[in-house]
């Protein structure tokens, strides 16, 4: 077993299998040494464990658990593109967008709940770059959609 999927089975993480796109683009491109993830929501077996928007449907913790959600369903593409997560260098940049009512302002504190996920799984290699990004509306309602970049090894 990896050292990265012994401390997510420490952590109680089960990655499910990578999710099929089910529209014109795939969930990973690399460049050189660095993969990028397409965007990914909070769903769980494909249905969202939450929709709406953060401020009026979703409080701040929904919203930290779906941002943690998200990170799991990217950890999925990352091990499906990879085969193995010890081959991950460092957590570069995280794009966030938060699914926002008007007025809600705390879009870093949902977004916690990714990056602290990050962390606990790569330690200081998962210590990011990151933009919080409130939007007035995202796909399928979903509260949290996240892309990463990701520096890896051969």
């Amino acid at each position: 077993m990896s050292n990265i999927e012994q401390r997510l089975q420490e952590l109680g993480i089960t990655l499910p299998a990578s999710p099929e796109p089910h529209f014109t683009y795939i969930p990973c491109n690399q460049t050189g040494n660095l993969i990028y993830l397409s965007g990914q929501d909070c769903r769980i077996n494909g249905e969202l464990m939450y929709e709406g928007k953060l401020g009026r449907e979703v409080t701040i913790e929904q919203g930290q658990a779906a941002a943690r959600q998200t990170i799991i369903n990217c950890l999925a593409v990352m091990k499906g593109y990879l085969g193995d997560l010890d081959r991950v260098v460092k957590i570069v940049k995280m794009l966030a967008f938060v699914n926002s009512a008007p007025g809600f302002g705390d879009q870093p504190y949902v977004i916690n709940g990714a990056s602290d996920l990050l962390v606990a799984v790569f330690g200081e290699n998962g210590r990011h770059a990151r933009s919080a990004i409130g939007t007035s509306d995202l796909p399928f309602h979903t509260p949290v959609e996240i892309e990463l970049i990701v520096e890896v090894r051969d």
